[in-house]
C-alpha cells in the first residue's frame, strides 16, 4: 500500500481521523493546564575515612566501613539505610513528604552519594533537600553508634556540593502530553484502517452474491508521485538500516532514552505501515512463517507479566520510565520480526534486502578501521540537531596501546557483536554462484573488512564470535574450500602480526588473564553474579521489571542472561533462550529443505549468527544496544521469511494424488 492510499483511506475516514486526534489535542492541552511542573534539587555528600586509617585497623574496628579502602560498602549500607521504610517515615515527620532519592554519583568509583529531592513548590523542595542531607550525616552516626564503633574509626560526611536551587523538570509533564497525543492519533488512525478493511470486506462479499456488469472505464494515468508509488516491507527495512548504520547508536530524542533512536522510531512507523496495509486488505501474512512470531509472543508475555510485577511493587520513577521504555524497545523488536518475516511477499526482495545490510555492515567496518588506525572515534564528530547521546561519557577506549574502535556504534563490545552476526552473510554472498560474475572485490571486500575489523576492537566478544562463525562454517564445505579458509586465516594471524604488532600479544595475554583469573574484568563480573543474586531472589519468576535494571539504578551486567534474570526473571529467561534457539532452527531447516548449494550456505549462515548470537550474549548485554539488536531480531525474522519460501517452494513440488494419471493406478491394482 502506497502513503497516498494511506492517506486517502485518512480522508474518507475523516470521521474517525478528526473527532479522535480533537480529543487527544483536548487532553493534552488539559494536561498542560493541570499538571504542575515539578522541581528538583540535588546536594552531592562524600564519605570521609577514620582518623586511624593510616593505621592497620583492629578485628574490633567499624563493622560498616571497608577500613583503609574505598568506602563503597559504607555508601552503600547508607543508601539502603536513607531508602528504607522507616527512614522515609522519620523523614515524614520532619517535612519531607515529596519523593526523593539517594544513590551513587553517576560515573563515580568513589563513595559520593547524590540525593534529591522531587516537587511543586520550589521553596519546598530545596528546604526538603537540606533536611535530608543533615539527616542522611545523622543516620550514618546512629549506625555507627549503634555498632559501638570507637570515635577514632568513625566515618564522617561531608558536603561537597550543598543543596542547589530547585531547577524545572518539565520531560515527565510533557511525556505525559504526548502519550496522549499519540495514542488518540495511533488508535484513530487504526480505526479508519480497520473500518476500511471492514468496508472492502463486504463489498467483495456483494459483489460474489449479486454481481453486476460494469462499464468500461478509459484507465486513467495516476501522476508519478512520491505518495503513489507503492511501498513494501524491503524498502522500509533499507530505510531502517540506512538510519541504525550511520546515526550513531547512541544518539536518541531525549524523551525516550537509549530506544529513542531515529532507526527505532522509524521501525515503529514501518509497522504502523503493515497495520494499515493488513488491515486493509492488501496483504496477508507470508504462510509458513509463524514461528519467529510465536518466538515473540513468547517474549511478549515475558515483558508484560515483568511489566505488571514491576507495577505491583514500590518502584522509583526513574523504574517506571524504563519498563516504559522497555515496552517501546520491545515493539521495535516485534516490527521488524513483523515485517521481515511476514511482510516479505517475494524473495528476490528478500535477497537485496541482506545484500544491501551486508554492504552498509562493511561500510561501518571500514569506519572502525579509520577509528583504529586514527585514534579516534569518528562517531564523537557527529551532531544532529534534536538529538542527544544516551550513553553517558563515550569516550575513546583503549586497550594496551591500541584505541578500541567503536565505529556508529555505542560500545566497542555492540561494534564487534553486530559484525560477528552479519559476517556468515557476508561470506555466504562472496560464495553465492549467483554473484560469480562480480568482481572479486565486491564479492569479498565484505568480508576482509567485517573479519578484519573484528579484532581491532582487542576485546574476547569479537574472537569468540569470529571463531565460533569459523568453528560453524568451515567444516560443512568441501575439502578444497575447507584447507583454503583454513590457509587464509592462518595467513591472516600472520599479517596482523606484522601489520599491527603487538595486537595478537594482545589479544592472547586477555585470554590468558580469562583463564587464570587474574583479569580485572573477569574478576569484576564475578563480583556481579553474587551481587545481582539478592535482587533476584526477591522477583524469581517475573522480575523486576523489563528495563529496570539500568546502570544509573544499579550496576553494568556486562551479561544478557544476568540482565534478563533481574528484569524478567525465570519467564524471561525461557523467552531469552527461545529467541536464540528459533533462529538456530530456523538455519537448520532451512539448510535441510535446501536444494542448492547457495540455500545451504544461507541456511548454515542463520544457523552460525544465531549460535554466535547465543554465545556472545553472555560476555555482554547485548539486547541493551540498539544497533545489535536490531540486527539480531531482523535476522530472526529474516530466518523465517527464508524459511517460508522453502517451505512453499517444496510444497508446490511435492505431486499429490490427483497429479498421477489414472492408467498407471489402474495398472498398480491389476498387479497386485
Amino acid at each position: 500500500m502506497s502513503l497516498g492510499e494511506i492517506w486517502a483511506i485518512l480522508r474518507r475516514r475523516w470521521y474517525f481521523m478528526v473527532p479522535f486526534t480533537v480529543l487527544s489535542l483536548l487532553g493534552g492541552a488539559y494536561l498542560y493546564a493541570t499538571v504542575p511542573v515539578s522541581y528538583q534539587s540535588q546536594s552531592s555528600v562524600g564519605l570521609l575515612d577514620s582518623s586511624a586509617v593510616a593505621r592497620l585497623a583492629p578485628t574490633f574496628g567499624n563493622p560498616i566501613s571497608n577500613a583503609g579502602g574505598s568506602l563503597i560498602v559504607t555508601a552503600d549500607v547508607l543508601i539502603r539505610t536513607l531508602e528504607s521504610g522507616d527512614a522515609a517515615k522519620e523523614l515524614r515527620g520532619r517535612g519531607v513528604t515529596d519523593p526523593y532519592t539517594a544513590g551513587f554519583a553517576p560515573a563515580s568509583e568513589s563513595p559520593l552519594l547524590v540525593l534529591s529531592v522531587t516537587g511543586t513548590d520550589r521553596e519546598k523542595v530545596l528546604e526538603e533537600t537540606n533536611t535530608l542531607t543533615t539527616f542522611a550525616g545523622e543516620q550514618l552516626d546512629a549506625l555507627q553508634a549503634a555498632a559501638k564503633v570507637p570515635p577514632a574509626y568513625t566515618v564522617q560526611t561531608a558536603r561537597v556540593v550543598l543543596p542547589q536551587t530547585p531547577v524545572a523538570k518539565s520531560k515527565s509533564r510533557y511525556q505525559d502530553i504526548a502519550a496522549v497525543v499519540i495514542l488518540g492519533v495511533v488508535s484513530a488512525f487504526l480505526l479508519s484502517i480497520l473500518m476500511e478493511g471492514v468496508a472492502v470486506v463486504r463489498r467483495r462479499r456483494s459483489l460474489v452474491k449479486t454481481p453486476r456488469p460494469r462499464r468500461a472505464r478509459t484507465p486513467r494515468r495516476e501522476r508519478a508521485s512520491a505518495l503513489n508509488r507503492q511501498v513494501d516491507a524491503a524498502a522500509i527495512l533499507t530505510v531502517y538500516l540506512v538510519l541504525a548504520f550511520f546515526i550513531p547508536s547512541n544518539l536518541a530524542l531525549p524523551a525516550l532514552g537509549g530506544v529513542g533512536t531515529p532507526a527505532n522510531v522509524f521501525a515503529l512507523l514501518g509497522l504502523l505501515w503493515y497495520l494499515a496495509t493488513w488491515l486493509g486488505g492488501r496483504i496477508l501474512p507470508a504462510p509458513g512463517t509463524r514461528l519467529a512470531r510465536v518466538a515473540m509472543c513468547v517474549l511478549g508475555v515475558a515483558v508484560l507479566a515483568a511489566y505488571v510485577a514491576d507495577a505491583m511493587r514500590q518502584s522509583s520513577h526513574q523504574e517506571v520510565l524504563g519498563a516504559d521504555r522497555g515496552l517501546i524497545g520491545f515493539l521495535v523488536w516485534v516490527s521488524l520480526v513483523v515485517l521481515t518475516s511476514a511482510g516479505m511477499q517475494e524473495r528476490d526482495r528478500l535477497d537485496v534486502l541482506m545484500r544491501r545490510m551486508v554492504v552498509m555492515g562493511s561500510v561501518v567496518a571500514a569506519i572502525g578501521f579509520y577509528d583504529f588506525f586514527a585514534a579516534t572515534n569518528i562517531a564523537d564528530s557527529i551532531h544532529i540537531p534534536g538529538l542527544q547521546t544516551s550513553v553517558a561519557q563515550v569516550t575513546v577506549m583503549d586497550r594496551g596501546s591500541f584505541t578500541r574502535p567503536r565505529s556508529t556504534t555505542a560500545q566497542p563490545l555492540e561494534f564487534g557483536g553486530m559484525l560477528a552476526i552479519l559476517l556468515p552473510f557476508a561470506i555466504q554472498q562472496a560464495l553465492d554462484p549467483v554473484r560469480r560474475h562480480l568482481p572479486a572485490w565486491r564479492r569479498w571486500g565484505p568480508v576482509l573488512l567485517m573479519a578484519g575489523a573484528l579484532p581491532l576492537t582487542v576485546s574476547r566478544t569479537s574472537i569468540i564470535g569470529i571463531l565460533l562463525v569459523a568453528l560453524v562454517m568451515v567444516p560443512r564445505w568441501k575439502p578444497a574450500r575447507r584447507w583454503t579458509a583454513i590457509g587464509v586465516m592462518t595467513a591472516s594471524v600472520a599479517g596482523f602480526k606484522v601489520l599491527v604488532p603487538g595486537l595478537i600479544g594482545t589479544i592472547t595475554a586477555l585470554f590468558a588473564s580469562f583463564l587464570s583469573n587474574s583479569d580485572s574484568s573477569t574478576q569484576a563480573r564475578t563480583v556481579k553474579y553474587s551481587a545481582i543474586v539478592p535482587y533476584l531472589k526477591e522477583h524469581p519468576l517475573f522480575g523486576r521489571g523489563f528495563g529496570t535494571f539500568t546502570p544509573d539504578l544499579y550496576f553494568f551486567t556486562d551479561n544478557q542472561y544476568m540482565l534478563t534474570a533481574a528484569e524478567m526473571g525465570v519467564v524471561g529467561i525461557v523467552a531469552l533462550f527461545t529467541l536464540f534457539v528459533t533462529g538456530i532452527h530456523h538455519g537448520g531447516a532451512i539448510r535441510r529443505l535446501a536444494r542448492t548449494e547457495s540455500d545451504r550456505e544461507l541456511g548454515q549462515a542463520f544457523f552460525a549468527s544465531s549460535l554466535v548470537a547465543l554465545v556472545i550474549s553472555a560476555t555482554f548485554d547485548s539486547l541493551s544496544f540498539p544497533m545489535f539488536a536490531g540486527m539480531f531480531f531482523l535476522m530472526l525474522g529474516a530466518g523465517g521469511s527464508y524459511l517460508g519460501f522453502l517451505r512453499r517452494e517444496a510444497a508446490a513440488t511435492v505431486p499429490t494424488p490427483r497429479d498421477i494419471p489414472e492408467a498407471p493406478l489402474r495398472q498398480l491394482v491389476e498387479s497386485r
